[in-house]
């Protein structure tokens, strides 16, 4: 349950040094909707957090434990669902209205902040419709934690798996920086680079430890 949960949270404790160490100056300044830049700046930073660890907790209580389908029966891959893309969509969001409050304070030339956003955003999509087109909602939520038929079925190798086994981190979470570039905005490159950075502390301290011990596989850190 508890497994690489003490480097997870040493990781996360460093990012949020990292992350009170940088919030300085026009990274805090404008608003938006009546609420300053360091409230959505707050909230930027929680919802990811508040997103992987419930992940966390749903998945480790219904590998080892079943709790999760235990408390919620047949409804309980449906909760965990919702709740799931509700925190999935609010880190968007959260991101975006962070970048309107603090927009233009990035000093760097829209014409070299807009091209390098785009090159950001095609790796991006390409990734996400590979999720939704090849790998599937279930899949990305995790049902293999569920479903033991879902765990003979092969990783996938198809869009963007072609090349990578892990497009979704890698790639998907561009969008993150290509929104902060579009906005000019440094508050929001902060939490996309914080974001990036911790999703990687979930892969490695919560999903590849789950992927051990579901399929019995080394690694799938290619």
């Amino acid at each position: 349950m508890f497994e690489k949960q003490v480097p997870h949270y040493l990781f996360l404790g460093l990012l949020l040094a990292g992350v009170l160490a940088l919030a300085r100056g026009s990274v805090l300044t404008g608003q938006l909707w009546g609420i300053g830049t360091p409230t959505w700046l707050m909230l930027a930073i929680a919802v990811p957090i508040v997103h992987q660890i419930f992940v966390w907790f749903v998945w480790r209580v219904e590998l080892h434990h079943q709790l999760w389908t235990h408390w919620f029966g047949e409804k309980s891959l449906l909760i965990y669902g919702i709740g799931f893309m509700l925190l999935f969509i609010a880190r968007p969001l959260t991101l975006i209205a962070l970048a309107f409050a603090n927009r233009g304070t990035l000093a760097l030339d829209p014409f070299l902040a807009y091209p390098l956003a785009t090159v950001f955003l095609i790796p991006s999509i390409y990734a996400l419709v590979s999720v939704g087109k090849y790998f599937g909602l279930k899949r990305a939520l995790g049902i293999d934690h569920f479903d033991s038929s879902y765990r003979e079925i092969p990783f996938i190798k198809q869009g963007i798996f072609k090349y990578t086994s892990n497009g979704m981190y890698k790639f998907a979470f561009l969008l993150l920086w290509a929104v902060g570039l579009l906005f000019l905005s440094e508050a929001a490159l902060l939490v996309a680079a914080f974001s990036h950075l911790y999703i990687w502390v979930h892969y490695y301290c919560i999903e590849l430890p789950d992927i051990r011990r579901i399929y019995d596989s080394p690694s799938m850190a290619g």
